[in-house]
C-alpha cells in the first residue's frame, strides 16, 4: 500500500473554537504528502455550518453537516461514509498537524498487516502547566502519556482518537465506530439502559483485532499533532471528572468485548505507575505522586462501581 491516499476528517461542534479549527484545517492543507480530500463534519450547530461552508469550504476541503446522532462518533462516521481513501484519518479540530505527520502516519500502511497507524498526540497549553498534573496521565487531556504500552515494533492495543487512522476497508467491515458504546447490538439490556463517555476508540481497536487477529495497531511517534488544552482542563475538579468518566467506560468497554482483551494494557500500565509514584517520592514530587494515586483510586473504584451495576442489572 506504497501509494495509500488519506481521507481526513475533523469534526467541529461549536463556534467558540473557531479559530482552531481554522489552524487545524491549514495544518492538514500544507502536508509533505497531500490528502486526497479534507472533510470538515459539522456536529448539528447551523451557524458554525454555514460560517464553515462560506470559509473553509472548497479545493479538497468539504464541509458536511453530521448525518448521524449528535456526538464525535456520529461526525466520524459521517466523514468514513464519504470518504474515497484507501485510509480514514480522524483529526480533532483543536489539533495543528506537523507538516510530515500525514507523510509518517501513511508509511506504516506498507505492511498489509497494519489496520490503522496512531500518531504522536503533544499538549499545547494554554496556560501554564499545573506542576501536581503528572505526565502519565495525559490521557486525560487526550495526548499521548507516560507509561502507554507499545511493543517493540511500534504495536498498540489502540490509538487515541485525536490523531489516529484506519484501513477504509477495516473500518467498513466491523461497522464502524459504537455511536455509544451502551448502544451496541449486543442484545445485552444491562448495557443497552447505560451510556458511557469516552473508550469508543479502545472498543473500536479492540473489535477490530478480534475480528482480525494477525493484524496490529501501530503508534507512529514521528506523526505529531500538537493538540490545545485549554486552562479549564487543568484543574483539579477536570482531573477527577476526566478519571471518573474513564473508569465508567472502561467498566462498559471491558463488558462488551471481554476482560482480558480490555484490560490488558491497563495492567502494564499500572506496573508503570507504581514505578512513577516511587520516582516521584524519592524527588520530592508529592503533589504529583499523590495525583497519580487518586487519579488510580478514582478510576479504579468508579470501574469497579460501574461493573456491579452491570452486573447486578444482568441478574
Amino acid at each position: 500500500m506504497a501509494n495509500a491516499m488519506g481521507s481526513i476528517v475533523i469534526c467541529a461542534y461549536t463556534l467558540d473554537r473557531w479559530t482552531e479549527l481554522k489552524a487545524a484545517v491549514r495544518s492538514v492543507l500544507d502536508q509533505t504528502t497531500p490528502p486526497k480530500e479534507v472533510f470538515v463534519v459539522i456536529d448539528h450547530n447551523d451557524a458554525l455550518c454555514e460560517r464553515a461552508d462560506r470559509e473553509i469550504s472548497g479545493g479538497i476541503v468539504r464541509v458536511v453537516a453530521n448525518q448521524w446522532e449528535p456526538g464525535l462518533v456520529g461526525g466520524r462516521m459521517t466523514g468514513a461514509e464519504l470518504a474515497k481513501g484507501s485510509v480514514i484519518v480522524f483529526l480533532d479540530d483543536d489539533a495543528v498537524a506537523e507538516p510530515d505527520w500525514l507523510e509518517n502516519l501513511l508509511r506504516p500502511y506498507d505492511d498489509p498487516c497494519v489496520l490503522g497507524v496512531g500518531g504522536n498526540i503533544i499538549p499545547l497549553w494554554q496556560g501554564r502547566k499545573p506542576h501536581w498534573f503528572p505526565p502519565e496521565f495525559y490521557w486525560v487531556i487526550g495526548c499521548i502519556y507516560i507509561g502507554m504500552p507499545v511493543g517493540p515494533g511500534g504495536e498498540v492495543r489502540n490509538m487515541i482518537g485525536a490523531n489516529m487512522s484506519v484501513r477504509a476497508d477495516v473500518l467498513r467491515q466491523i461497522g464502524g465506530f459504537a455511536t455509544s458504546l451502551g448502544r451496541r447490538e449486543s442484545g445485552d439490556r444491562a448495557l443497552l439502559a447505560m451510556r458511557f463517555d469516552s473508550c469508543e476508540d479502545t472498543e473500536f481497536c479492540i473489535r477490530a483485532s478480534q475480528t482480525f487477529p494477525d493484524g496490529c495497531w501501530i503508534y507512529a511517534q514521528n506523526a505529531r499533532v500538537h493538540h490545545i488544552v485549554p486552562v479549564t482542563r487543568t484543574t483539579w475538579k477536570y482531573f477527577v471528572s476526566r478519571c471518573r468518566m474513564e473508569g465508567r467506560a472502561k467498566a462498559g468497554m471491558s463488558a462488551l468485548v471481554g476482560t482480558k482483551d480490555g484490560l490488558a494494557s491497563e495492567w502494564l500500565y499500572i506496573r508503570t505507575l507504581s514505578k512513577s509514584v516511587a520516582y516521584n517520592l524519592i524527588n520530592g514530587r508529592l503533589r504529583r505522586a499523590a495525583s497519580i494515586c487518586i487519579g488510580v483510586m478514582v478510576t479504579t473504584f468508579t470501574f469497579m462501581h460501574t461493573r456491579m451495576a452491570i452486573t447486578s442489572a444482568r441478574r
